[in-house]
């Protein structure tokens, strides 16, 4: 059974992945991690830390990186080339793309040998370059794209390791969350999904997963997302 790692789980996909883990009952432990509890992805010394504690048992076959960053007070997605910023460029990097990347680094290293242990990372749509037809949100779709290559790297290097290892990127559609919420007057009806919706439909995505999928990228409704 293993345990399973919500980085993220104050966020409310995060909170309901691992409400929905727990409910399921198909692991020995559910471990929750937030910034509000003391990991930073900026901070690679608090996921080390947090990687320490779920070393000491039971083996983690489970862990979801549901963090990201699209927006943060009046700083938004760019719109345009002139609303480019370095430091906001920076930021939008250090959690969409880098801070997923250095869980990998020290949670992988953790993976039973056995099953199928599964490493996911939220990225989304709008981070596929081959299905970018309108651009736009320069940093945000930017790191998304930094994410999904980092994702099919970690992919090719844990399969050397253990070749049923699983890592993939999963879209999760529009949530209703934090992250949306500027954002969903122009979701179509139907398509703006409750939190443990959501959670839902990642979990029988990553459920339906086999080896052979790892390094790719997933959308709720179990579609691939091209690069």
């Amino acid at each position: 059974m293993g345990s399973a790692v919500i980085i993220g789980a104050s966020g409310g996909i995060g909170g309901a992945l691992a409400d929905a883990i727990e409910e399921e009952g198909n692991h020995e432990r559910v471990w929750r991690f937030s910034r509000k509890d003391g990991l930073d992805l900026t901070e690679e010394a608090s996921i080390a830390t947090a990687a320490e504690k779920v070393a000491q048992g039971p083996a983690p076959s489970l862990v979801i990186v549901a963090t990201g960053i699209l927006h943060d007070g009046e700083r938004g997605p760019e719109k345009a080339l002139k609303e480019l910023d370095a430091d906001w460029l920076a930021r939008v990097y250090a959690i969409n793309a880098i801070g997923p990347a250095l869980v990998a680094k020290h949670f992988v290293p953790l993976f039973p040998k056995t099953g199928t242990p599964t490493f996911a990372a939220l990225s989304a749509r709008v981070g596929s370059i081959g299905d970018n037809a309108l651009g736009g949100w320069h940093g945000y779709r930017a790191s998304k794209a930094a994410l999904n290559m980092m994702l099919r790297n970690i992919a090719i290097e844990a399969r050397r390791k253990y070749e049923r290892t699983i890592v993939v990127g999963l879209h999760p559609g529009t949530v209703d969350t934090g992250l949306s919420k500027p954002f969903q007057g122009n979701v179509a009806p139907g398509s703006l999904f409750a939190p443990d919706r959501a959670a839902m439909q990642l979990l029988d995505v990553l459920e339906g997963l086999k080896p052979h999928d790892s390094g790719k990228v997933f959308a709720w409704d179990g579609s691939e997302v091209p690069f």
